[in-house]
């Protein structure tokens, strides 16, 4: 039984049941001719607490049901004439959420009380005495309300399956997507980032061997196909794993630093404040800026140092990467997929990224990627 979906909206329509019922009940009570005697108030506060006790019966459908059930005992023993209504509820809702020896055996034992219960209230004819525990709780009408339980209960059995089954073939399409992906850039791009990183190896080693100083653009192109190598079979086994390999993140941005300076660049790395657990997706995503930008600044902005920063707030990640290159307000470059990338990244964590140049010179890449909290 689902009563998650809309708990303030279940809550306030259990109330508002559980009260009218109490309120039907006691007035049905007070029509009847007693007086103000201990007994005749018990059985009134019965008649109240066999109401009010269905505002529980989602939750604890056995316990309503047992209270209910002596409630209606119990009033009949104080002789009052008031069908069993909050009964045949409990029953119901017992049936609903799938106690049904429950509902079967407490109602066995309702319908054995009943009788005797109308014998303790000053009946001496055993006839009659049946006779108000049937108009008390109707047979036919006990049996109706445990079939409309288990009928909605198989009706939300059934809705759950669906929506299970939906769920499944949503997600297999996913998977089956993902491998097609995975299959289309093993194709695509596998060969060529091969080619790539043989040839650049091939030229390394055969200028060492003749004894000639390797470019450092060579070199660059070797380490280039190698990274590229790596992260290409690392996107792949995510594809094909459902992201169960260990992604890279904050741990590895000093080996993006490292690298940035063996093609020339001068990069710094400075982490401040105290590091916390973060999401995959957060982790991922420092990474994937920090080698973005660095990236941009060895192609475009003919910058020789650069500075990466990474504030660790307790609320939020904060990564910060400036060149002292060429760029200007009045020449600012025009954004290409990597800064769109990046945004879509920080946008969906929902974070804010500013990519600009600066008055003085160079250009800044200013991420901020909020984090949960500990608890």
């Amino acid at each position: 039984m689902s009563t998650g979906r809309f708990p303030v909206r279940t809550g306030v329509l259990d109330w508002a049941i559980a009260v009218c019922l109490a309120a039907v009940l006691l007035v049905t009570g007070l029509s009847g001719q007693h007086s103000a005697t201990t007994l005749d108030l018990l059985g009134l506060a019965l008649l109240v607490v066999g109401g009010l006790a269905l505002v529980a019966r989602r939750r604890a459908p056995v316990p309503v049901l047992v209270v209910t059930g002596l409630s209606a005992v119990g009033y009949q023993a104080a002789g009052f004439d008031v069908p069993a209504v909050a009964y045949l509820f409990a029953v119901y809702a017992a049936v609903r959420a799938g106690r049904h020896v429950a509902a079967v055996a407490t109602s066995v034992v309702v319908l054995a009380a009943l009788p005797l219960a109308a014998l303790a209230s000053g009946l001496h004819d055993t006839g009659e005495a049946f006779a108000r525990a049937r108009g008390a709780l109707e047979v036919a009408w006990l049996v109706a309300a445990g079939a409309a339980g288990e009928a909605l209960r198989q009706a939300e059995r059934r809705a759950d399956e669906a929506e299970r089954t939906r769920e499944e073939t949503a997600r297999r399409r996913a998977d089956e997507e993902r491998l097609r992906i995975a299959r289309e850039l093993h194709d695509s791009l596998t060969h060529q980032i091969s080619v790539i990183k043989v040839q650049a190896e091939v030229a390394v080693h055969v200028a060492r061997k003749r004894g000639e100083d390797v470019p450092e653009a060579l070199l660059a192109i070797q380490e280039a196909g190698r990274e590229a190598a790596r992260e290409l079979r690392a996107t792949l086994e995510a594809l094909r794993d459902d992201d169960t390999t260990p992604p890279r993140g904050l741990d590895d941005v000093q080996e993006l630093v490292e690298r940035a300076r063996t093609i020339g660049l001068d990069a710094t790395l400075t982490i401040e404040g105290q590091r916390h657990d973060v999401s995959a997706a957060v982790d991922r995503t420092v990474y994937r800026i920090v080698q973005e930008s660095l990236t941009n600044i060895a192609r475009h902005a003919g910058s020789a140092t650069a500075s990466v920063r990474i504030d660790c707030r307790p609320d939020a990640l904060v990564i910060r990467v400036d060149d002292d290159g060429k760029a200007t307000p009045a020449t600012a470059p025009t954004p290409g997929l990597g800064l769109l990338g990046m945004r879509e990244r920080v946008t969906a964590l929902g974070g804010r990224l500013c990519a600009e140049p600066r008055g003085e010179g160079g250009f800044t890449v200013r991420a901020e990627l909020p984090v949960d909290q500990p608890s």
